[in-house]
């Protein structure tokens, strides 16, 4: 079980992750760029991201060309972390494209796809799978030889809701986001093998008694396995008592996501999300010359804390809403989010008040003090 131990004033928990990162210290995972450059940024965010306790994440591209996923896709396959090269990458999070206008977000309008005709086939296009069976794919998915983690999509699309079960065949996370699915096409998404929601509240309807579209499935029928969900907890994108409802409806499914870019850790200014620009205004980020929200800059050990402060809730079932929940979603609970034989021992150290204090990866201690993240220049 995921439990803290309390060892000299210090919290241990293990192995920290949010699921979703768009980027960091100036580093945007959707901007293409000449190999050795994408690996020495993927380095600088790796290693970065133990500071704040993270120890493994997926990598998240927002909605772009093809050709930016099959440039892209091929570095941000699942590699061990260790304390020299930072944090392990689980595979990406591709979050889009296909997501549904009317919920666009932060996103770029004209790289959308408006249905999957052809099923499992025009996401194999699009994403650059080197399987060409769904079956296939999964061996490769087995083998941490597939770049392609979670797929961020919205059912009600022409195609999606059909191709979601050889999604989950080839060994692929399916999540509902970006969407305008009634309650009805939500649940039947979620009988098809969706097993998450995409930042709760933020891009879907807001919450109808009569239909109350994605956010309803928090209160599915009991024969109905309700699904994990993912919540920003900055104050920002969802506002603290609507993260207390969410968690009193269904806390053994909470996750926290950062859903972080690339102004994380820096300075308020002007920086890129894919191909937008962006502002970034003390703790929050929008679309240029917009009130659009576009990401946030949270850390993860912020997000437990505020997250605590939301709900009221116990000290472990906030670890546990970043270690064991985002590995059972992820189907790495033997390996990650547990304290068990064969499990990776990476370990955060946090003091009483939930600050990181000390990290290990792979059982070896990371020198906190010799990670340099600072960026000289802005998009």
């Amino acid at each position: 079980m995921a439990c803290p131990c309390i060892c000299v004033l210090n919290f241990i928990c293990l192995n920290r992750f949010p699921p979703f990162l768009l980027g960091a210290f100036g580093v945007d995972f959707s901007v293409p760029s000449d190999h050795d450059t994408y690996e020495k940024d993927l380095l600088k965010v790796n290693r970065g991201l133990l500071k704040y306790g993270t120890t493994s994440y997926c990598p998240t591209i927002v909605s772009s060309s093809a050709a930016v996923y099959h440039q892209v896709l091929s570095h941000l396959k699942p590699r061990a972390g260790s304390a020299k090269t930072g944090a392990s990458t689980l595979g990406a999070h591709v979050e889009g494209p296909f997501i549904n206008e009317a919920r666009i977000g932060a996103h770029e309008l004209k790289v959308l796809q408006a249905s999957a005709k052809n099923g499992y086939k025009d996401f194999q296009a699009v994403y650059g799978f080197e399987g060409e069976t769904p079956e296939e794919q999964n061996k490769l998915t087995r083998e941490k030889l597939s770049s392609v983690k979670i797929i961020t999509c919205a059912p009600e699309l022409e195609g999606i809701m059909d191709s979601i079960p050889d999604l989950v065949k080839a060994g692929i996370t399916v999540s509902v986001g970006h969407s305008m699915a009634n309650i009805s096409q939500a649940e039947e998404a979620v009988e098809k093998g969706a097993t998450f929601i995409t930042h709760l509240f933020n891009a879907m309807p807001q919450f109808h008694h009569r239909d109350p579209g994605v956010i309803g499935l928090l209160g599915s029928r009991f024969d109905l396995p309700r699904p994990y969900y993912g919540l920003i907890c900055d104050g920002i994108h969802v506002h603290p008592n609507s993260v207390k409802i969410a968690y009193d409806s269904h806390p053994e499914g909470v996750i926290l996501v950062t859903d972080a870019m690339s102004a994380m850790g820096l300075s308020p200014g002007n920086y890129q999300l894919g191909n937008m620009n962006v502002t970034k205004e003390e703790d929050r980020v929008y679309i240029e010359g917009t009130d659009t929200l576009a990401g946030s800059v949270i850390t993860l050990d912020a997000c437990i804390r505020n997250f605590l402060r939301f709900t009221s809730c116990t000290l472990i079932e906030a670890l546990e809403a970043v270690t064991l929940h985002p590995a059972v979603l992820l189907g790495i609970q033997e390996t990650k989010g547990v304290i068990k034989p064969g499990a990776d021992a990476d370990l955060v150290f946090l003091s009483d008040d939930l600050f990181v204090r000390r990290v290990f990866v792979a059982g070896e201690e990371v020198d906190l003090d010799a990670i340099d993240v600072h960026v000289t220049e802005k998009f």
